[in-house]
């Protein structure tokens, strides 16, 4: 099987259920101040493209 199908189905799995975390765990940032809720925000949006850079690359065969 080739690993692009398998990378697909992992990749979007994966980025669902971080969204889920990240929208529950927000719940519980959104009281707090500005600041911190900027640093989660920032943080938990670009948290997600090392595991996705990782993925792709074991998807495209690299080395």
């Amino acid at each position: 099987m080739s690993r692009t199908p398998i990378a697909l189905t992992v990749g979007l799995i994966g980025f669902a259920l971080y969204v889920m975390v990240v929208v529950a765990l927000a719940d519980h940032v959104l009281p707090l101040h500005w600041a911190l809720q900027f640093i989660y925000f920032t943080v938990a949006g670009v948290a997600w493209a090392w595991p996705a850079k990782r993925l792709m690359f074991w998807a495209a065969g690299a080395r």
